[in-house]
């Protein structure tokens, strides 16, 4: 079965000086503050596309990595995963560096890597994304 999610934007003003908010509408979780300076320049207390991408993509990796994990037999102990999304103004979105650390038993390096791989590979936000360069440092622990 599909599902869909939805998050609205709601924006005044010019680009440059102007702001709005983002709020996760399906969820409820929250309303969230952006602008030009917070994407930018420096966070300031708000987010930005980017982070909202990060926070996706961290998360639909690690659960695909899970899942990939457990399908082979050796389910991780835990996972934790950091998305680097780099914006430049004027250029866009430049790179995404999915840093993943997890504590899997009965596994090698090796496999922990081939498993990450094929997890960044098949991740729907990954495949979602592939006009972007998606770098991926993996560590078994």
């Amino acid at each position: 079965m599909a599902t869909t999610r939805t998050a609205t934007t709601q924006w005044k003003g010019a680009l440059l000086d102007g702001s709005g908010t983002v709020s996760l509408d399906t969820s409820g979780v929250g309303t969230f503050e952006v602008s030009w300076p917070s994407r930018a320049e420096a966070a300031n207390g708000k987010t930005s596309p980017e982070e909202l991408i990060a926070a996706a993509h961290s998360s639909c990796f690690s659960m695909a990595l899970s899942h990939g994990l457990a399908g082979a037999g050796t389910p991780p102990e835990s996972l934790r995963t950091s998305a680097d999304v780099t914006f430049q103004p004027g250029e866009g979105i430049t790179g995404i560096v999915l840093t993943v650390q997890g504590q899997v038993p009965g596994i090698t390096a090796e496999q922990f890597q081939e498993a990450a791989e094929t997890a960044k590979a098949n991740c729907p936000v990954s495949k979602a994304l592939t006009g972007t360069m998606i770098t991926l440092n993996a560590q078994l622990l």
